[in-house]
C-alpha cells in the first residue's frame, strides 16, 4: 500500500521534497469528512506527518552547532493546495489539500493541544488513508497528548470562528455568500464554533474525543437551522459551563512531556534504527544521577 503523496508523485501531480514520498508515516482525511458532515462536493483535506532525514532531526550529527554559523534549512512542513487528480472518483476526479508535518513539529503541536492536530489524532478509522507502524504507535497513544490546556486552545479557536461567522462577508456570487445573505451569518464558520466547543467538552469530561458524535447537530447548523442569536447564546452559556468543568476535570493539568518525548524517541528509533550518537542521556537519567550523588555526599558528611 502506498501513501496518497506517493501515488500523486508517481502521477507527477505534485513535486514535494524528494525524501517525502518515502517518509510519510500517517495520512488522514480532515475537515467535514472527518466530522461526518461532508457532501459530494467536499474537498479532501489531508493532514499527516513524516520522518525527515536523521540529520534534520539531529543536526549535530552533521557537525552543525545550533545558533552558530550557517544553519542548514530543516524540513518542518509541506503544504500544497488544490491538487486535482482526474484518475480517481470516476469522471469527477478528486481535489486535495495537503499539510504534512515533520514528526517533531507534529508532536509539538499535538502537545500544545492545537485543535487541528488533536483532531488529526482522533479521526475515525475510515479517515485514515495511510499509516505505518509508527503512525499506529502514535494513534494508539493519542490520549497521552490531552491535557487541560486544550480548553484555552479550543476556546480561542472557537471565538475566532464565531467572529468570522458574524463578521466575515463571503465573496459575491458564491454559495457561502448566498447562505450569509439568507441567514445573517456564515453557516460554515458557525458549525465550527459548536464543533470546537463540543470537542473540548468531551476532552475535559472523558479524556477522549469522538469527532462524529454531534454530526447531526452540526449538519443542522450548516443547513442554517440555528439563528444568529442561538449561536451566540450557545457560545456564552458553554463558556461559563466549561470554565467550571476546566476546574473540576480530572484531566492532567499539563502535558506529560517526559512520556511524549519517550514516544517520539521510540518512533524515531523504530524508523532509523539505533539512536546511538543522536541523543545524550535523558534529563531524567541526569536528574537521577545527581540525586544519587547527593545521597552519597549526605552519608559522607554525617
Amino acid at each position: 500500500m502506498s501513501s496518497t503523496i506517493q501515488q500523486l508523485v508517481k502521477k507527477k501531480r505534485i513535486k514535494p521534497p524528494k525524501f517525502l514520498a518515502n517518509a510519510i508515516q500517517l495520512e488522514v482525511v480532515m475537515g467535514s469528512v472527518a466530522y461526518g458532515v461532508s457532501n459530494d462536493k467536499s474537498d479532501m483535506d489531508v493532514y499527516g506527518f513524516c520522518i525527515p532525514n536523521r540529520e534534520d532531526v539531529f543536526p549535530h550529527t552533521r557537525g552543525e552547532i545550533i545558533g552558530f554559523g550557517t544553519q542548514a534549512k530543516r524540513f518542518e512542513q509541506y503544504q500544497e493546495h488544490h491538487v486535482f487528480d482526474t484518475s480517481v472518483s470516476g469522471k469527477q476526479g478528486q481535489e486535495y489539500d495537503f499539510t504534512i508535518y515533520s514528526i517533531v513539529k507534529y508532536f509539538q503541536l499535538c502537545m500544545e493541544n492545537n485543535p487541528n492536530m488533536i483532531d488529526s489524532l482522533f479521526v475515525p478509522r475510515r479517515c485514515i488513508l495511510y499509516s505505518t507502524q509508527v503512525g499506529e504507535m502514535v494513534r494508539e497513544n493519542r490520549k497521552l497528548f490531552l491535557h487541560k490546556g486544550a480548553w484555552h486552545k479550543f476556546k480561542g479557536y472557537s471565538y475566532a470562528q464565531l467572529h468570522k461567522a458574524e463578521h466575515s462577508i463571503p465573496q459575491e456570487g458564491t454559495q457561502r455568500r448566498a447562505d450569509y445573505d439568507k441567514h445573517g451569518y456564515s453557516t460554515k464558520f458557525a458549525y465550527h464554533v459548536v464543533r470546537l466547543i463540543s470537542e473540548v467538552e468531551m476532552i475535559l469530561n472523558e479524556g477522549d474525543l469522538d469527532l462524529t458524535r454531534n454530526r447531526e447537530q452540526l449538519k443542522s447548523i450548516r443547513r442554517g437551522e440555528w439563528s444568529k442569536l442561538q449561536l451566540r447564546d450557545f457560545f456564552n452559556n458553554k463558556e461559563k459551563q466549561l470554565e467550571d468543568l476546566y476546574l473540576s476535570s480530572s484531566l492532567q493539568q499539563k502535558p506529560d512531556e517526559k512520556a511524549i518525548r519517550q514516544l517520539l524517541l521510540n518512533c524515531l528509533e523504530h524508523h532509523y534504527g539505533s539512536l546511538d550518537g543522536c541523543i545524550s542521556a535523558s534529563a531524567d537519567e541526569g536528574t537521577e544521577a545527581v540525586r544519587k550523588l547527593e545521597e552519597i555526599l549526605n552519608i559522607i558528611n554525617r
